[in-house]
């Protein structure tokens, strides 16, 4: 399926940008089959070849952690519980990568057809709290599980994804949350069409007492000084910030969370470079409407546009990384690829430096 959702993509980045959709089943939803999909709802309120590895003695810690969940794994596998504490491989990971990717094919009856883009969301926001002047938030302690933190308004709907992942952890108890939610996003990314995305465990779950401060994750009512204040803290350049919201190509917002409403793009469960063709090539003009300012594009009135999104054309500096990736998707890829996988590992204190790619499901 891979495959297919890269053709969606190719045939949408050559369709012209004034194509009308007939209705919004068929609008918004390439075929279940055509596309890895399965879906919850994906809204971000602001989304060289890599050394793989298996078992090596440089990740023991991580299987000392996950020793109490093992015994059970293997349990429930009805395989013999191995002697000395569980060292997961890389084969272990890839068969975790695989049940979430099952359900993603699986399970379809979530926005346009697939749970994907708030996966994508829940990786994101769950390391976008990281704060490099005082090394707390980021991706290692899961700490959304807690609230204050999950009742934060940027995470607002993300109980959906951390739901849908829940199966999967109870099949595999020896992963932490962390790493899961981000292995989630990844996947999602990679099942979508999109790019391979290398991933690392290492990640350990917290208590609430390391629960982060409201107002770290980007507010998409702001312009393109927040997103440089939010971005930055975390350690990020401009074209960075640009790849990194890239990730709006999925999903789409909600009225009962954000506020806003609509998709960005005309199949947002296909990764592509959607985003940012039509931010250049579309007319975008304010939404008269009761809710907060957003835009929509001129020719069908069916997409949207966030203020967020559109600082990133008003502003010089950002714009010149839009056009280059409206231009280029493969850029786009590479350089998207390698900003999530860093926005994935901050602050995480990993014990290897290898990076794991996944097989993406058929």
């Amino acid at each position: 399926m891979a495959s297919a959702a890269r053709s969606a993509s190719r045939l949408l980045r050559s369709a012209p940008a004034s194509f009308r959709p007939a209705a919004r089943s068929a609008r918004f939803a390439l075929p279940a089959q055509g596309v890895r999909v399965a879906a919850r709802r994906g809204y971000a309120s602001e989304a060289g070849p890599e050394k793989s590895s298996g078992g090596s003695g440089a990740i023991w810690g991580i299987g000392l952690a996950a020793a109490g969940g093992a015994g059970l794994y293997f349990y429930l596998n009805g395989e013999s519980t191995p002697k000395g504490p569980f060292v997961p491989t890389q084969e272990d990971y890839q068969k975790v990568y695989d049940e979430i990717a099952k359900l993603l094919a699986a399970e379809t009856d979530y926005d346009d057809g697939s749970y994907g883009p708030v996966l994508v969301r829940l990786a994101w926001h769950a390391s976008g709290t990281y704060d490099k002047e005082t090394g707390t938030g980021g991706s290692n302690g899961a700490t959304m599980r807690f609230a204050p933190e999950s009742d934060h308004g940027a995470n607002a709907g993300l109980k959906i994804a951390r739901e849908f992942l829940e199966p999967v952890k109870a099949k595999f108890p020896w992963i932490t949350y962390s790493d899961l939610w981000t292995m989630g996003g990844a996947c999602a990314i990679q099942e979508l069409g999109g790019p391979q995305i290398p991933w690392r465990p290492g990640r350990q779950d917290k208590d609430v007492a390391a629960c982060t401060p409201d107002g770290r994750l980007p507010d998409a009512a702001q312009g393109q000084r927040h997103i440089r204040d939010i971005f930055s803290r975390m350690g990020f350049d401009d074209r960075e910030m640009v790849a990194l919201i890239g990730a709006h190509a999925l999903g789409r917002a909600h009225t009962d969370r954000s506020g806003f409403d609509g998709p960005w793009q005309f199949s947002p469960t296909s990764f592509n470079n959607e985003f940012f063709r039509l931010l250049v090539e579309e007319k975008w003009n304010k939404k008269k409407w009761n809710g907060p300012v957003q835009f929509t594009d001129k020719s069908t009135s069916t997409l949207m546009m966030l203020p967020a999104d559109m600082a990133l054309v008003n502003d010089r500096a950002f714009k010149k990384h839009v056009e280059r990736y409206a231009k280029d998707n493969d850029a786009f890829f590479k350089e998207f690829s390698d900003v999530f996988v860093k926005l994935l590992e901050l602050g995480v204190p990993f014990q290897t430096e290898d990076r794991f790619v996944f097989k993406t499901s058929e």
